[in-house]
């Protein structure tokens, strides 16, 4: 029986999750209120498409909402997303989730939270933004960092200089060459295009290598790459927009914070509820302004406002001024893979967040595995229980001859880590971590379960 979803709202994070999504056998019908969106996708896709108001219940009752598996309130304004989640909810909708600007819903003493619209599960795209940044932060020299097995492990996305001393060498031979810096390479982003890689893979120049490792060997795997971190004291936001506040009051008791507002009345405004953080009102682009405030003596530079042009280009110009670390947040996706291309350290975009987020719900629901996807990279990391009975045991194999598309990066046992090499051996009720790309999921599956 085909999963059905409705979507509400195809903008750029509706767009990329219908995007991800058809790829798989579900039955999706979107719902927008702009003609031309919704052509847009239903002329791309093999989803069904209605114009209108995904808060109007006339609309809704277009719908065999009893039937459907997974409503997704996805559009900009918050009060649209409440009303079609409580109206979907009444009509029988088996699971909602919603995606949400404003995070006073989510606070302790809120009045009205989501629970009582009937949503399962909420998004805060700029709230997933901000602990994305916060965590570049804190390890310099990545420029992408995922989280697995609570927070234990991490996935250290490092772009490979041409001063890199990997450079030339293959995967086995770094991996051998360096015993007390356990580690797995498990993805390459070469030329824009993602793979995974072989025991005799070779880092070339300008790839971004995605190594697992745990907490604590970060910096020891940084180090290894040529890109060791470094000590951040300074930081610049630019805009003070949503992503630029909530960082602002999450980092100014911990760094010297500055952030820049060229809206007077705002800057003002955000003056007041920022005790710790000096708010400028300025141009972000304004070269006298940005010397003025030494800004080759800036450790970090994060370019947060509403409008991604102004974004680029401020990026592109600290760094030519030497600030040691530039993080970029965008919102349109299509730009990820050319900004990658023109020498930002790092690229945050809300927008991906939420889109991994919520396949991250509906895939691990379905395929009764813990199921994160990486749209940006074009992965997936599949949290497999070794089952005693399984292909992978019964044919006494070992690491080094399971297929080349799937990369075990973690094994958890008796609540210890272990990053294997190719000679670890694998036990029954192991928790394995694997890294794979979507179509290979199934080899996975068939192998240790």
């Amino acid at each position: 029986m085909d999963i059905k979803i409705v979507v509400i709202g195809v903008g750029e994070v509706g767009y990329n999750l219908v995007k991800a999504l058809s790829k798989v056998d579900f039955d999706i019908t979107v719902i927008d209120i702009d003609e031309e969106k919704c052509q847009r996708i239903t002329n791309s896709m093999d989803v069904h498409g209605i114009v209108g108001n995904g808060a109007s219940q006339r609309i809704l009752q277009e719908i065999d909402m009893s039937n459907t598996d997974y409503l997704l309130a996805l559009t900009k304004v918050d009060e649209v997303n409440l009303v079609a989640a409580k109206s979907a909810y009444e009509m029988g909708a088996k699971k909602i989730i919603c995606r949400l600007r404003n995070t006073e819903y989510s606070h302790k003493h809120a009045i009205i939270t989501p629970e009582q619209f009937g949503i399962d599960h909420v998004v805060y795209p700029e709230k997933a933004a901000q602990r994305d940044i916060e965590n570049l932060i804190r390890e310099t020299s990545a420029i992408d960092i995922e989280e697995f097995c609570d927070g234990e492990i991490n996935m250290v996305g490092i772009q490979i200089d041409h001063t890199s001393p990997l450079i030339g060498r293959n995967v086995k031979n770094v991996e051998l060459s360096n015993p007390y810096v356990p580690h797995k390479l498990a993805l390459i982003i070469r030329e824009n295009t993602s793979f995974i890689p072989r025991s005799d893979t070779t880092y070339n120049k300008d790839d971004i290598g995605y190594f697992i490792g745990k907490v604590k060997d970060v910096p020891e795997i940084q180090r290894m790459s040529g890109k060791p971190a470094f000590k951040v004291k300074n930081i610049m936001i630019l805009g003070a927009g949503k992503i630029g506040r909530l960082l602002a009051k999450s980092l100014q008791s911990d760094y010297n914070v500055r952030i820049i507002e060229n809206d007077h009345n705002k800057a003002k405004k955000i003056g007041k509820s920022l005790s710790d953080t000096l708010v400028l009102d300025a141009d972000g682009l304004d070269i006298d302004f940005l010397s003025s405030e030494n800004i080759e003596q800036t450790d970090c530079f994060i370019a947060a406002t509403e409008n991604e042009q102004t974004n680029i280009l401020a990026s592109l110009l600290v760094k030519h001024y030497g600030v040691k670390q530039v993080i970029l947040h965008i919102t349109t996706t299509n730009y990820f893979r050319a900004v990658r291309r023109i020498g930002i350290d790092a690229i945050v975009s809300k927008n991906i967040s939420a889109v991994n987020e919520v396949l991250k719900l509906i895939r691990s629901d379905q395929q009764e595995l813990s199921i994160s996807r990486f749209e940006d990279l074009d992965v997936d990391a599949v949290e497999i229980s070794l089952s005693p009975n399984c292909l992978y045991l019964r044919k006494r194999y070992i690491l080094d001859q399971i297929p080349d598309e799937l990369c075990v990066a973690s094994i958890s046992r008796n609540n210890e880590i272990i990053i294997p090499n190719n000679y670890t051996e694998i036990q029954s009720g192991d928790e394995l971590l694997v890294i794979v790309k979507e179509e290979n999921i199934s080899k996975a599956e068939k192998l240790f379960q």
